[in-house]
Parts: structure tokens; sequence; C-alpha cells
């Protein structure tokens, strides 16, 4: 089946199709709903929720831009839609974390497994973690983000900064607990 197939059968809701477009994008869209959760649980839930979502929204599919980039958005909004309705939506305090100083970022990049960066961005609040994820992920405006969360643009700012903060404190952590494990 090519695509165009899978979305036909998928709109005449054919169990065949529905299971051809799961298996062509889960893997790649179990990975974003994994930035969104804390866990790998309330990942494969928010997949599921979205795939129902593109299962019962895929006729208003138009075929503008890809199939992937929709069923993408789709998950960032379903997780959005669990974290509003879990998550008391206020501005967070400091929790004491100061900015700390550049991080290599080719040492980052190069060193740092994508399961460990997803584990130390599931470790940020919700809050946090939601307005990183849709600006660096996915590269949302402060504006949009505040709409979407419904808080002001200097609250997504300041949310921003603190994860960033917070994040940097925690690869430096763990750049100084690998380096013992490995030298010491």
């Amino acid at each position: 089946m090519n695509q165009q197939e899978i979305i036909k059968g998928c709109i005449d809701r054919s169990n065949k199709a529905q299971q051809a477009l799961y298996n062509l994008f889960a893997d790649d869209m179990f990975g974003v709903c994994l930035y969104y959760s804390p866990d790998r649980s309330e990942a494969e839930d928010t997949l599921h929720e979205g795939f129902l979502k593109v299962f019962n929204n895929i006729a208003s599919f138009k075929g503008e831009g890809s199939l992937k980039g929709w069923i993408r958005r789709i998950m960032v909004n379903t997780a959005l839609e669990k974290f509003r309705k879990k998550s008391p939506l206020y501005v967070l305090d400091n929790d004491g974390y100061e900015t700390v100083g550049d991080v290599d970022r080719e040492n980052i990049i190069s060193n740092i497994s994508a399961d460990d960066l997803i584990t130390l961005i599931q470790g940020l609040s919700p809050q946090y973690r939601m307005v990183f994820n849709l600006y660096a992920l996915e590269g949302y405006s402060h504006k949009e983000i505040a709409e979407m969360m419904k808080i002001s643009e200097g609250t997504s700012k300041s949310n921003l900064a603190r994860a960033r903060a917070i994040l940097q404190k925690k690869v430096k952590e763990y750049f100084y607990i690998s380096s013992k494990t490995h030298n010491g």
C-alpha cells in the first residue's frame, strides 16, 4: 500500500490501512511522545490517544505538507491536552537553579545518548518540559506557546530560561558522574 492508499483506507475505517499507518509512523511518534511525557508508560498512552485522533480526523488531512508532520502536530497537541488536564498552570519558582556557564555543545552531542537526553528532559517539571519542547523541538514562538498553554509570554520566556538552566546543570552533573565512572 502506498501512502495515498493508506490514507483512503483509513478514511474508510479499514483496520488493515490503520495498522499500516500506525506501523509506518509509530516509532517516530513514540519518540515525540517521549519528549512530552514523564515516562514511557505515559508516552505510550499519548501515542495511542494521538493515533485515535489521527484515525478519527484523517479525512481532514488535505495533503498540504507531509503526513508525518500532520501526525506529529496531533501527537504534540495530544500531549499538550494531557498536560493541561493534569497540571495546574502557574508560574514556577526558580527552584534554586541558577544559569550555569557555557556547556561545550560539541561535547554534549558526541557524548550523550538520545535516551539519556530524553531522560534529562523528562526530569524537568511538567510546565518547564512543555515550554522547552514546544520552543526547542517544535519551533513555536513564546507568543504561540503562551496562547497554547494559557500563560503569559513572559512566563513562557521565564520557564524556558529556567528549563535551560536546569538542563545545563543536569548535563554538567551527567558528565561529572560519567567521567568519575570511567576514570575512577
